[in-house]
């Protein structure tokens, strides 16, 4: 079995590879860091395999934290603050309840999207318990639902699912008919655990979920994350170079002059309009947001939908823009990067297309196929 070692630059590339490839979404890079150092400060190290090489009988598991990225209102906040914090990170917490509910040895983890925080979750947990990260996820990008995934694609069975949140309360969810009602049963217990949860589903063999998965999605991510980087050392322009490594192009710069987000039923809700400059000037671009970005306008016409990737990049900072983190006349990029080709099949546009953000259209790839 061919074993990669990261190291720390590595995962940092990764990490910023995740953040460009969640389209606002996945989690924040500074929360994901926090969980990569926790790992070494431990002594652990993260080990990759690729999932063809992994022993077809060993057992994986998918863990991540589903929730809101908006805070929330103080009236809301002083629901929970009489209850106890666990002095463990709840997906620790989750995973424990998962081995004594399973009575399983796990030989590693594949994360459930491309994200700063979701990725690296998955990765301090196979850290923690000396296991394995599979070099492959069921999204290939961030999305906000369960059910946006290749897991659900393939029929693969969630449940059990088992669930932790910040107060140390741990659930464990049985029968679960499919991953539909496991998005509304898990949703649900994250919007009464201060819109955050973690939870680790599909539990299985690696024979079982193999043929389930984007195969080479974090190597993806380390080459998108290491041009980024390299990209910000040499003054080149970030956004050019994201999209020549991504396969994609460069849809539009300006300025931020308006957004708002919103928090509904256990989601980020929000709009964010840019102002076009230099060769944009007098156009504006528009992104619709549900956790991720799911729906570009151009001068209020309908430009790019999922499942194409709609990435912001701030060119100031040198840094991706994630959900909700923008501010007036922050000076931004719009790279528009391929959907992986799981979701562009019949089943994967059903679940993930424009009718999921209401669109009446069908689905047009912004970058078109080479024949």
């Amino acid at each position: 079995m061919k074993v990669t070692r990261l190291t720390r630059q590595d995962l940092s590339d990764i990490l910023y590879g995740c953040a460009i490839l969640g389209t606002g979404g996945g989690g924040e890079l500074d929360e994901g860091f926090d969980y990569i150092d926790r790992a070494f400060a431990a002594g652990k190290t993260f080990n990759m395999v690729s999932i063809d090489d992994a022993p077809q009988s060993a057992k994986v598991c998918t863990p991540y934290m589903l929730g809101a990225l908006t805070p929330m209102a103080a009236e809301e906040e002083a629901m929970y603050q009489n209850l106890p914090r666990n002095n463990e990170p709840a997906i620790m917490t989750a995973f424990k309840r998962l081995q004594s509910y399973s009575n399983d040895e796990y030989f590693g983890t594949i994360c459930c999207e491309l994200g700063g925080s979701n990725t690296a979750i998955s990765f301090y947990l196979a850290a923690m318990f000396d296991g394995y990260i599979i070099d492959a996820d069921p999204a290939g990008r961030a999305v906000p639902e369960i059910t946006h995934s290749t897991y659900y694609f393939n029929d693969l069975d969630a449940a059990p699912i088992v669930t932790a949140n910040e107060f140390g309360e741990c659930f464990v969810l049985e029968n679960i008919i499919d991953d539909q009602r496991a998005e509304h049963v898990v949703r649900a217990l994250s919007m009464v655990s201060r819109n955050d949860i973690a939870a680790i589903d599909h539990a299985m063999p690696v024979s079982d979920i193999k043929h389930a998965v984007i195969k080479g999605t974090i190597s993806k991510a380390l080459a998108i994350g290491k041009a980024f980087r390299i990209a910000k050392q040499d003054g080149l322009n970030i956004a050019k170079e994201i999209a020549e490594h991504g396969g994609g192009y460069v849809a539009f710069e300006g300025l931020v002059e308006h957004f708002e987000f919103t928090t509904e039923d256990g989601f980020t809700l929000g709009e964010v309009s840019i102002k076009g400059d230099a060769r944009h000037s007098g156009s504006t671009y528009k992104l619709q947001v549900k956790n991720e970005n799911l729906v570009a306008y151009l001068n209020d016409k309908v430009d790019v939908t999922i499942p194409d990737l709609i990435c912001c990049l701030d060119l100031d900072n040198q840094e991706p823009v994630t959900n909700p983190n923008f501010s007036l006349g922050m000076r931004v990029a719009i790279v528009i990067l391929p959907a992986p080709k799981e979701f562009t099949t019949e089943r994967g546009l059903k679940a993930f297309g424009p009718a999921y953000v209401g669109l009446d259209v069908p689905y047009q790839p912004a970058i078109k196929s080479k024949k």
